[in-house]
C-alpha cells in the first residue's frame, strides 16, 4: 500500500514555484524567454506603428504580418530536421545571437522608401526565429521530468502572455511617448541577454551523426518520415492544426485590425502607439490568465485538455462579438481580453497534448510542421484582413464575419471528440502495458 502511495506521489505534477526553484535548466530557459519576449513585442509594436506612420495603408501594415509569418513558414521544413538532428541548446544560442545583430538594422528605416529594408530585415529575423521556436518546444521535455512537463508548458505559455502584455504596453508607451527607434535598440539587447541564460543550460550531448546521416538525402528522408508520422496519426495531425485555426480566426488577422482601430478609431499617443500597446497588453493578460485558470480544472488529463480547447473557441468567438460594435475603447479592451483567454487555452493545451503524445525522436519535426501551419495561416489572415481594410468593408463588418467563422472549428473539433479515434499519451500506454 505504501509503495503504491509513493508511486502516486512520484507521478503527481509539481507546482510552478517548485519547478523554478529546483530545475536549473528550466529556470535558465525561462529567464531567457522572459527577456527575449519583452524585446520581441517592443519590435512588433514599433514596426507596425512605423509602417502606419510612413504609409497610412492597411495593406502595408498587413504585409508586415504576412512577412513575419511567411518567413518562418518557408524555413520550417529545414528547421524541424535541424531540431531533431543537432543539439537544441546550440540552435537556441546561435539564433539568439544572430537575431541580435539583425535587429539593429531596423534603425536605418527612416522614410517610406526604406520600407523594403524593414520588410527584408523582418523576413531575416523571423526566418531565424523559425529555427528557434521548434527547437525551444522540442527541448522542453528534454530538460524537465514527465511530472514537471505540464507546469513547465503552462508557465512558459503564461510567460509569453505576460510578456505580450508587459512588452506591448511598454512598447506602446515608449513608441507613443519617446518615438519608435528606442524599441529596436531594446529588442537587440534582449537577444544578447537571452543568449547568456541559454548558455548556462546543461544538456546531454546528442549522438554524433554518421557520414551517411549528414547528407542532404538523409535530411530529406528524415523530413518525409516526419510527414509520414503525421499521416499515420490523424489525431496528432488535427492537434497540430489548432494554432493555425486560432491564428486564422482569432489572432493574426485581428492584430492587423488592432492597428486600424488604434490609428483611426481610438487614437492615443503618437500614431496610436499607446492604444495599440494597450490592446496587445489586454490580449496578453487574457492569454496568460485563461490557460492557468483552465488548467486548475483540467490538470494534464488528455480528455479534459481536448474539451477545454473547444471551450477556447467559444470564448474567443464571444470576444469578437464584444469587440465588433466598437462602442468605446473599454469594451474593445474587454473583448480583446476574452479573445486572448480563448486563444490562450487553445494554444497552451494543444502544445501540452503534443508534448504528451509525440515521441522525442520526431518531436522537432512535428513542432516545426505545427509552426509551419500556424505561420501560413497567419500570413493568409493578415493578407486577407489587410486587403479588406483597404476595401469598402467597415471595421465592424469585418469583425462580425470573423466572429461567425469561429463557430466552424468549434463544431468540427467537438465532432472529432465525440466520434474520432484519439491517440493515447506515451506514459499512459506504458502503464496499460
Amino acid at each position: 500500500m505504501a509503495t503504491v502511495q509513493a508511486r502516486a506521489e512520484d507521478a503527481s505534477p509539481v507546482g510552478y514555484g517548485e519547478l523554478v526553484r529546483q530545475n536549473d535548466n528550466f529556470r535558465n530557459l525561462w529567464f531567457g524567454q522572459i527577456i527575449s519576449l519583452l524585446g520581441d513585442w517592443f519590435n512588433l509594436i514599433a514596426s507596425a506603428a512605423l509602417i502606419g506612420q510612413l504609409t497610412e495603408s492597411g495593406l502595408a501594415v498587413g504585409s508586415l504580418f504576412v512577412v513575419r509569418m511567411l518567413a518562418p513558414f518557408l524555413i520550417s521544413p529545414i528547421a524541424g530536421v535541424v531540431a531533431d538532428r543537432y543539439n537544441r541548446k546550440w540552435i537556441l544560442l546561435t539564433t539568439d545571437l544572430v537575431r541580435a545583430v539583425v535587429v539593429f538594422g531596423f534603425l536605418f528605416v527612416r522614410q517610406a522608401d526604406d520600407l523594403w529594408l524593414l520588410y527584408t530585415l523582418t523576413a531575416i529575423q523571423l526566418g531565424i526565429s523559425g529555427f528557434f521556436f521548434p527547437a525551444r518546444n522540442a527541448i522542453l521535455p528534454d530538460i524537465v521530468s514527465p511530472r514537471e512537463l505540464g507546469a513547465a508548458n503552462a508557465l512558459s505559455s503564461a510567460t509569453w502572455s505576460v510578456m505580450l502584455a508587459l512588452g506591448a504596453a511598454l512598447g506602446g508607451l515608449v513608441s507613443g511617448a519617446w518615438g519608435i527607434r528606442p524599441a529596436f535598440v531594446i529588442d537587440g539587447i534582449t537577444f544578447f541577454a537571452s543568449a547568456w541564460f541559454i548558455w548556462h543550460i546543461r544538456l546531454a550531448p546528442r549522438t554524433e551523426l554518421s557520414a551517411a546521416e549528414k547528407t542532404l538525402g538523409a535530411a530529406l528522408r528524415q523530413y518525409v518520415d516526419g510527414l509520414r508520422y503525421l499521416g499515420q496519426h490523424v489525431d496528432v495531425l488535427l492537434i497540430t492544426l489548432h494554432k493555425a485555426v486560432n491564428s486564422l480566426i482569432l489572432s493574426s488577422g485581428f492584430q492587423v485590425i488592432q492597428v486600424a482601430i488604434a490609428q483611426h478609431v481610438f487614437t492615443y499617443g503618437e500614431g496610436g502607439g499607446i492604444s495599440l500597446g494597450l490592446m496587445f497588453a489586454l490580449a496578453g493578460v487574457g492569454t496568460g490568465i485563461g490557460p492557468i485558470v483552465a488548467r486548475y480544472f483540467s490538470g494534464d488529463d488528455n480528455k479534459r485538455l481536448r474539451w477545454f480547447i473547444a471551450l477556447g473557441y467559444i470564448i474567443g468567438g464571444l470576444g469578437l462579438l464584444f469587440t465588433a460594435p466598437l462602442p468605446n475603447f473599454a469594451t474593445v479592451l474587454i473583448g480583446t481580453a476574452l479573445r486572448g483567454i480563448g486563444g490562450g487555452i487553445i494554444w497552451v493545451f494543444s502544445t501540452q497534448l503534443l508534448m504528451q503524445l509525440v515521441p522525442g525522436h520526431v518531436r522537432g519535426r512535428v513542432f516545426a510542421t505545427e509552426f509551419a501551419f500556424f505561420n501560413l495561416a497567419s500570413a493568409a489572415a493578415a493578407a486577407v484582413i489587410g486587403g479588406a481594410l483597404d476595401s469598402s468593408l467597415g471595421l465592424s463588418t469585418i469583425i462580425w464575419w470573423m466572429a461567425a467563422f469561429s463557430i466552424v472549428p468549434t463544431v468540427l473539433w467537438t465532432a472529432w471528440l465525440v466520434g474520432g479515434q484519439r491517440d493515447v499519451p506515451e506514459q499512459a500506454a506504458q502503464v496499460a502495458d
